[in-house]
């Protein structure tokens, strides 16, 4: 089963993804690792939340 990187959304053994995971040190994910959908990001004080429409929800918590 192939993954995909949660920032870019590219095949994650496809590349260096070196600056997507420092980014991701101070963001929420984007690309769900799964299926390759966007997801819904809500960014709240207390952390973030993020949803795929197939794969259901993730939280920072």
């Amino acid at each position: 089963m192939e993954t995909y990187c949660d920032r870019c959304g590219e095949p994650a053994r496809d590349g260096d993804h070196e600056t997507c995971r420092a980014a991701r040190r101070m963001e929420p994910p984007r690309y769900c690792t799964r299926c390759r959908r966007r997801m819904v990001v809500q960014v709240t004080p207390a952390g973030w939340t993020a949803r795929c429409s197939e794969h259901g929800p993730l939280s920072s918590a």
